[in-house]
């Protein structure tokens, strides 16, 4: 029999991928949508409200395993007070839910796993190569994946195993971080973001799925993981080799950092700054990156 994956936030960049990718694994998908959506071949829809703190149950209740993808964009504008309570909230109010539901039913999942992010390192620019026992930074993207993960940890008594999947810029056709940069970039305008020497830890959108599989298949697996290529990239570094792929050499000057502050604000500690990352643990595990070279990644996407 099949087993069954239910997903949050299965409509989004990461989910559609991912629900293709458990589809031609022989997994059945469930993807919870706050409207109602018609069935198709291998994918059940169920309909959820976090404001209402509604939930079809049985969407639930069917799950052998159950992946954590929902949050509110945390780029996708100024971090006004109540923004960064609702990214917060984004992320561990349905989990709270889904848990009230399990321990309803008393229900046991095979596995859960969520999303998280690198940026429990903080927004922070230094030589260190961070891995999954570093200390949590107490900034806002530190402190935003440490309730995360938190509440990730609330679901112990319900599930097997609980897998975290810390990620860093994700790379994919048609979504990530890469649609946004893409249109500067042909229009001749690319050049690095304030100094250029921040890290920008990143992944294709293949290989994040392919941890998730991963983090499905394999028993052995508990805890965070992150979910980058150690390549140490910087600004600068992604920049340049933007540039050239679009057809040009990067002419224009930086962008000062004054500036970015200026236009997002706090926000603007994302592009401003960012931590070498290791992907050793994950490696240990058998995972194997299909891109670990920026440019094909890149020329993957275009």
């Amino acid at each position: 029999m099949k087993k069954q994956v239910l997903i949050t936030g299965g409509t989004g960049f990461v989910g559609r991928h991912l629900t293709q990718l458990l589809i031609d694994n022989g997994y059945n998908v469930s993807v919870l949508s706050r409207s109602k959506k018609e069935n198709k071949p291998s994918i059940s829809y169920y309909v959820w409200d976090i404001k209402e703190q509604f939930i079809d149950e049985e969407a639930v209740i069917k799950a052998d395993y159950i992946i954590h993808l929902a949050g509110e964009n945390i780029a996708g504008s100024r971090w006004t007070a109540e923004r960064k309570k609702n990214i917060i909230d984004s992320r561990v109010t349905p989990i709270s839910l889904i848990n009230s539901v399990l321990k309803k039913h008393n229900k046991k999942l095979d596995a859960f796993i969520s999303a998280s992010g690198v940026g429990i390192y903080g927004a922070i620019t230094d030589a260190k190569i961070c891995k999954e026992n570093t200390a949590a930074e107490d900034d806002f993207l530190g402190i935003t994946c440490q309730n995360w993960e938190a509440a990730a940890d609330t679901i112990a008594s319900s599930t097997n195993r609980i897998v975290k999947v810390r990620t860093g810029l994700v790379l994919g056709k048609n979504g990530g971080f890469l649609k946004k940069m893409l249109p500067i970039f042909k229009w001749g305008l690319g050049s690095p973001l304030g100094s250029g020497k921040q890290y920008m830890p990143w992944i294709h959108i293949d290989d994040l799925c392919g941890i998730y599989l991963l983090a499905l298949k394999k028993e052995e697996m508990n805890g965070a993981y992150n979910a980058t290529i150690q390549d140490s990239t910087t600004n600068k570094e992604f920049s340049k080799t933007l540039t050239m792929i679009v057809g040009y050499k990067m002419w224009f000057p930086a962008v000062p950092a004054f500036i970015l502050r200026l236009v997002l604000g706090e926000m603007a500690v994302i592009v401003l700054e960012g931590r070498r990352v290791s992907s050793s643990k994950i490696e240990k595990q058998g995972f194997r990156f299909k891109y670990i070279n920026l440019e094909t990644a890149i020329r993957s996407c275009l």
